[in-house]
């Protein structure tokens, strides 16, 4: 059977820019996570699945189409782009029925009322756009994807500026929409988010991609990465006495606060962290991650990534 979205050799640049490099994969039914930092490439990747530009190297399938140069497959596919795009003139029923007809529905008014509610937009419906919140326009363009029923969604930061009980609405309704078995792949720069939304991660790097699998996977990986933490500690000379003969911590610095560790296996450190602790009669405080935003950990991604043929 044919994967919905393959990607294969796919380069992407503009004169000497490289956007993508080499990237393959494929996707099936059910919620694929795209994981990257601004400017990874991801809205370049979701250009090439719709259609918008061609690939500089490689190819892209869009259930076994070319999105480039074969039409018909847009009557299978849903895009939620990065950013607004919506008239605000218009209600949202107008909006989505105005789209739905555009893509040829049979009955545009019943397919509209159909994916407004699918997203909870049926009260506001015929309020005009212009008076509406960021989440509530999120909806909106996510209910125009979904009015001409699609095989396929692409939905590229489909949670930026949605407050924390708009994320938890959005991301239960992006798994409903990979249970009923569409192919959804969405992108974020929020590993937590990526992890609630998806069943499968690719992470992507400077347009390379650097991992992919299980989000229990990645995190694995994570955790087994080069890491640095802050121990806070009644006596953390004593604890750093200790530190300093494991093989796997590369270095500690005393602060203020307490200890700063630097290790080369972040795994390690959490297990023998305790039982060091225990050892030299000290009581922890905490431990807290240092430097784990994306860039972080996407640095120590790449580097393990490097000489993986990727």
């Amino acid at each position: 059977m044919t994967a919905a979205l393959q990607v294969t050799g796919v380069s992407k640049w503009f004169g000497d820019t490289v956007a993508l490099s080499d990237l393959s994969f494929t996707s099936a039914p059910g919620v694929t996570g795209l994981l990257g930092h601004n400017g990874a490439g991801k809205s370049t990747l979701f250009d090439l699945l719709a259609g918008f530009s061609s690939p500089s190297q490689g190819t892209v399938r869009v259930l076994g189409l070319d999105p480039r140069n074969d039409p018909s497959v847009h009557a299978r596919l849903g895009l939620v782009p990065d950013g607004d795009g919506l008239w605000p003139f218009l209600t949202a029923r107008q909006t989505v029925e105005f789209l739905a007809r555009s893509r040829g529905v049979a009955d545009p008014a019943r397919a509209a009322a159909a994916a407004l509610d699918t997203v909870g937009m049926t009260t506001p419906a015929d309020r005009k756009v212009h008076g509406f919140s960021k989440g509530m326009r999120q909806r909106v363009r996510l209910a125009q994807a979904l009015a001409h029923d699609p095989e396929v969604l692409l939905l590229d930061e489909p949670l930026n500026g949605l407050d924390p009980a708009q994320r938890r609405a959005d991301v239960e309704l992006i798994r409903r929409l990979g249970a009923q078995g569409r192919t959804v792949l969405v992108s974020s720069h929020i590993l937590a988010e990526v992890e609630r939304m998806a069943d499968r991660v690719l992470v992507v790097v400077n347009g390379r991609l650097v991992a992919e699998g299980t989000p229990a996977g990645v995190q694995a990986l994570l955790a087994q990465s080069a890491r640095t933490v802050r121990v806070e500690t009644d006596e953390p000379r004593k604890l750093a006495a200790l530190l300093l003969k494991e093989i796997t911590v590369d270095s500690v610095t005393l602060d203020t606060d307490g200890l700063v560790v630097h290790t080369s296996d972040g795994a390690h450190l959490s297990s023998v962290l305790p039982q060091l602790a225990v050892k030299a009669k000290v009581l922890l405080h905490r431990v807290i991650p240092l430097g784990e935003d994306l860039e972080s950990v996407f640095t120590r991604l790449t580097a393990s990534a490097r000489g993986a043929g990727r």
